[in-house]
């Protein structure tokens, strides 16, 4: 054992394929760890007796621990392991930002020698256990006869069922869209998560006993009425879809596009699932701006860049430092060729005669901070700009909002549209009518994976107590 291998063996978080190669294709840009090189890099964590990486991970995983099952060579006990904290393990590892969660608290870093690789081994557990024939241990599960129906495939959905079947519980899953995942599919491009391993995390889970009802809408093609009668619980894990607009003139101008359809049309083109009807779109040739600075403005960013746009500029109204997205994100899309204008406001858009956009940019500068301790950006007098384009993409993110059939149930939601489904109450996550409960964006407003994942498996954990199993 070498008790310097923090020191001797370097931080890999797998080969990344170069910028100029990896812009012209959909696919994940970080090549997965070999089996020595996991090893290596799980040799290298120093089993801190108060993990901070684990504190800092919202599902608390076992990571230490699953390091050195992996250094070990015991890769079914570390997927094992993995799985009794997170229901999608090898996808968080995927798409978490690492930078600022788990890795981020790594005591390594502080002494500057770089990070634990913990998502990267985290995705190489689930994919080579499973390629060697791991599946999850039910054995020991007694089944009952209670059934829960869950309104919404994405990742509360999923950690949902997964807490529910593991008990003994039948989960059936319903979802609008017609594969599972949610935005893990449909709003997050290839080149950070390729739609096979959501795929088969659908075979995993349907394996586990699992039910999926796909291209299903409540309250359209199956009422709330119908589900709350046949079934002894309902969890709603619907996210977090609708648009914040900017509030500017011209928002409502051809050639300016919502991010997120924007985004669910460029992977149904790629799955070759796009409706009948809908046109495919394309930033070939063209001047895009990307408003906004979260993880779906870069999103946006890097699928322009692999249409083939011509320029892509990404408009944020704070400096770098206080992007609300992933820095790792930030990193690659300025490798990919994306340009970066920091501190700036869009203040309108107006259209030329060729059809072409004119976005018109303020300066700001940051003042006291607001509410959430973020420093608010304020317009320079003066200091207006005009970028000459013709797509602007707006992602200033995602708002929860009530179905149609709230009201009538009971449910009740906040200002922000969230449903209120409180975590610390008898039951957790359980909404105003008490057969229903709830998680992830549509309770908390748009926010991680991973804090959906939790959510899914707390409200479960609520569930099986309203149904009498716990």
């Amino acid at each position: 054992m070498d008790v310097f291998q923090f020191m001797n063996v370097a931080r890999n978080p797998g080969e990344k394929a170069p910028a100029n190669e990896r812009i012209y294709v959909f696919k994940e840009i970080y090549q997965p760890l070999g089996a020595g090189e996991a090893a290596d890099q799980a040799g290298r964590c120093l089993s801190c007796g108060n993990p901070y990486c684990e504190w800092e991970c919202p599902v608390h995983n076992y990571i230490p621990n699953w390091l050195q099952l992996v250094q070990e060579g015991k890769l079914f006990e570390a997927a094992e392991l993995s799985h009794k904290t997170n229901s999608l393990p090898e996808i968080c590892g995927r798409v978490c930002p690492q930078d600022r969660l788990c890795e981020g608290a790594c005591t390594l870093n502080q002494g500057g020698f770089g990070a634990v690789s913990i998502g990267s081994v985290e995705k190489y557990i689930t994919d080579t256990a499973y390629e060697q024939g791991w599946r999850p241990d039910m054995s020991r599960v007694v089944w009952s006869d209670k059934k829960v129906a869950i309104i919404g495939a994405g990742p509360a959905g999923l950690g949902c069922a997964d807490i529910l079947v593991r008990n003994g519980v039948k989960p059936v899953v319903f979802d609008r869209y017609e594969e599972i995942g949610g935005l893990l599919t449909f709003g997050i491009p290839e080149f950070k998560l390729e739609k096979e391993i959501v795929a088969r995390r659908r075979e995993i889970m349907e394996g586990m006993g699992v039910e999926f009802r796909l291209n299903t809408e409540i309250g359209k093609d199956i009422s709330i009425e119908d589900l709350l009668r046949d079934y002894d619980a309902v969890f709603m894990g619907m996210g977090a879809y609708k648009y914040m607009k900017g509030g500017f003139e011209g928002e409502e101008l051809p050639g300016v596009l919502e991010a997120l359809p924007f985004l669910i049309n460029n992977i149904r083109q790629k799955l070759n699932t796009l409706p009948a009807g809908e046109a495919p779109q394309s930033m070939k040739g063209k001047r895009v701006v990307v408003l906004g600075g979260g993880d779906t403005a870069m999103d946006c960013n890097r699928t322009s860049v692999r249409q083939g746009a011509k320029s892509v500029i990404c408009a944020y109204r704070r400096d770098e430092a206080n992007m609300p997205g992933s820095k790792r994100e930030v990193a690659n899309a300025k490798e990919e060729g994306v340009q970066f204008l920091w501190n700036r406001q869009p203040v309108g858009i107006k259209q030329n005669a060729d059809g072409t956009l004119a976005l018109t940019l303020v300066t700001t500068r940051l003042g006291e901070p607001d509410e959430k301790g973020r420093r608010r950006a304020e317009n320079v007098p003066g200091s207006e700009e005009v970028i000459e384009c013709d797509h602007v993409i707006i992602a200033f993110g995602f708002q929860a909002e009530a179905a149609s059939w709230f009201d009538a149930q009971g449910i009740k939601t906040d200002d922000w549209g969230r449903t209120v489904a409180p975590a610390t109450q008898t039951l957790k996550y359980q909404t105003s009518n008490p057969k229903i409960f709830a998680g992830g964006d549509q309770v908390r407003g748009a926010d991680l994976v991973v804090r959906a994942v939790y959510e899914g498996r707390q409200a479960a954990e609520g569930i099986l107590e309203f149904v009498g199993v716990w």
